[in-house]
C-alpha cells in the first residue's frame, strides 16, 4: 500500500527550513520596527466577497486562484468564504471593523502570514505560501510611498541581497485619469481586438490597462506601441511621482521607471512598484506594492488613503539560497552524558534536568546505546562537552568531561558538577 504524500503545492518544513524562516522573520521585524511599524494578524479565511470587493473580479486570483468553499452551517444563512489569497483586503478588513481610523494617523502595521492560491506548481509558487507585508492608512504623502520603498529596501540590504535586486517604479495615476486614459487605450487596442488572449478579450472592457502587462507574446507585441498611463497623468500626480522619485535619489536608492508596471489587483493608484531579481528564473518578482488610495472605502470604511507591499517568503529564502547569501546555522548543544548503568541513568537525568531549568541545554542516552554509540551520538549532534557517567563514576563521585571540540578531558567533582558546568559555559 502506497504511504500518503503531501498535497503537491505545499510542504513540509525540517528544522533546517525553519532555522531559514526564522532569520529572515527576524530580520523582517526588526526593520519595520526601527521604522515603527506594529504586527497585526487575521483569520486564515474571510468572506469570499471581501477579496472579490477589494482584490477585483477581472483579477486572475479572484477569477481563477482563490480556494472558496461554503461551511456546513448549523441552521443560519450560508455564505462562502476563501482562503486568504493576500493580505492588504483582510487588514483593511479590520481597519473598518475596529474603527482604526481613530488612531492617530499614519496607521503603520506589518504582517507575516499564510496564502493560498489555486496556481500551477512552478519554481518558487506554492498552493499555500507564506507572505511578509506592510500597510500605511492615513497619509497621500509621497514621503509614505518613498518610506514604504525604503523598508523593502533596508531589508534587502540586511539580507545582503540588494545588489542583486532592481527596484521599478510606475505610477498608475488615479481612478479619474486612469478612466480618461482606459478610452483612449481602448481605441488603440480595438483594430486588434480578435488578436488578443481570451483573457485580455475579457479585460478590454473591465479594466485594458492589465492588457499592458500581459506576458503572452501576442499581446505585449500588440500593445508595443500603445500609450501608457504615465504619459496620461493628471498634474497632481506627475507632481506625486516627481516628488516620490526625489525622496529616493535622497535615500541614496536606486531605481529604474518601468511604465509597463500595472500590478495585478484593481486596487492600486498612484505608486506601484516591483523589485525584480534576475537570479531565480521566470519569477523574478521578489516584492511588489502600491497605493490604494479607494480601497478602504470601497470595503465601507472611510475614504482613507492607504499604500503597502507584499513579499512572498519561499521566493526570498529560495533566492538567499541560491545567492548563497542564507547563513549556515548550528544547533546550540552544551552537554551529552553518556551513560552505564542503572544509578547513572538516574543521576544523568537529575544533572540534566536541573541544568535544562538554569538554560543550558542538554540531553542524555534515552534508548540504552553502547558507550561508543553514545559518544557517536554525541559527535553527531555537535554537542560541545561530553561527561561519561557510570556506577564507579556515581561511587567515587567524580567524573570525566571532555571537550569535543578539542579533546581535552578533565576530572570533574559530581557534588558541584552543575554550578561549575554553568561557570564554564557562560565564561
Amino acid at each position: 500500500m502506497n504511504s500518503i504524500q503531501r498535497v503537491t503545492g505545499t510542504q513540509d518544513f525540517f528544522p533546517e527550513d525553519l532555522a531559514k524562516v526564522d532569520y529572515v522573520t527576524r530580520i523582517f521585524k526588526e526593520v519595520c520596527e526601527v521604522h515603527d511599524y506594529h504586527q497585526y494578524d487575521t483569520p486564515t479565511f474571510e468572506y469570499t466577497r471581501l477579496f472579490k470587493r477589494g482584490i477585483g473580479e477581472t483579477t486572475d486570483i479572484v477569477n481563477k486562484e482563490m480556494f472558496t468553499f461554503i461551511p456546513r452551517q448549523d441552521g443560519g444563512e450560508e455564505e462562502s468564504i476563501t482562503l486568504k489569497p493576500e493580505g492588504t483586503a483582510s487588514i483593511v478588513r479590520l481597519y473598518n471593523q475596529y474603527s482604526l481610523n481613530n488612531k492617530k494617523p499614519p496607521l503603520k502595521l506589518f504582517y507575516h502570514i499564510p496564502c493560498f492560491r489555486n496556481e500551477r506548481n512552478q519554481k518558487g509558487r506554492f498552493k499555500e505560501f507564506h507572505q511578509f507585508g506592510i500597510e500605511v492608512f492615513g497619509s497621500d504623502s509621497a514621503t509614505v510611498d518613498a518610506e514604504v520603498i525604503i523598508l523593502a529596501y533596508r531589508f534587502f540590504e540586511k539580507l545582503g541581497i540588494v545588489d542583486k535586486i532592481e527596484l521599478e517604479i510606475n505610477s498608475v495615476g488615479s481612478f479619474e485619469s486612469r478612466k480618461a486614459y482606459n478610452e483612449k487605450l481602448r481605441e488603440f487596442l480595438r483594430p486588434n481586438f480578435d488578436n488578443l488572449c481570451e483573457t485580455c478579450k475579457d479585460r478590454f472592457e473591465k479594466n485594458p490597462m492589465r492588457i499592458i502587462d500581459c506576458k503572452e507574446h501576442n499581446c505585449q507585441q500588440i500593445t508595443k506601441n500603445a500609450p501608457l498611463m504615465i504619459d496620461n497623468l493628471y498634474e497632481d500626480e506627475k507632481k506625486h511621482f516627481e516628488k516620490l522619485k526625489k525622496l529616493l535619489d535622497i535615500a541614496n536608492v536606486k531605481y529604474r521607471v518601468n511604465p509597463y508596471i500595472v500590478r495585478g489587483l484593481d486596487y492600486y493608484t498612484k505608486t506601484a512598484f516591483e523589485f525584480i531579481s534576475k537570479d531565480i528564473g521566470s519569477q523574478a518578482t521578489v516584492c511588489g506594492g502600491g497605493r490604494y488610495d479607494g480601497l478602504v472605502a470601497e470595503l465601507g470604511g472611510p475614504d482613507v488613503t492607504g499604500i503597502g507591499f507584499g513579499l512572498g517568503r519561499e521566493r526570498l529564502i529560495m533566492m538567499l539560497d541560491e545567492l548563497g547569501k542564507m547563513p549556515t546555522f548550528e544547533t546550540k548543544y552544551d552537554l551529552y552524558i553518556a551513560t552505564l548503568g542503572e544509578d547513572a541513568d538516574f543521576k544523568s537525568f537529575e544533572i540534566v534536568n536541573n541544568l535544562r531549568q538554569k538554560g543550558i541545554v542538554c540531553d542524555k542516552d534515552h534508548v540504552g546505546k553502547s558507550l561508543k554509540a553514545q559518544m557517536k551520538y554525541a559527535d553527531d549532534k555537535n554537542a560541545n562537552y561530553t561527561l561519561m557517567l557510570g556506577d564507579n563514576e556515581i561511587a567515587s563521585g567524580k567524573a570525566m568531561l571532555k571537550n569535543m571540540k578539542t579533546s581535552e578531558q578533565q576530572e570533574v567533582n559530581l557534588s558541584t558538577f552543575e554550578e561549575d558546568f554553568i561557570k564554564l559555559v557562560k565564561a
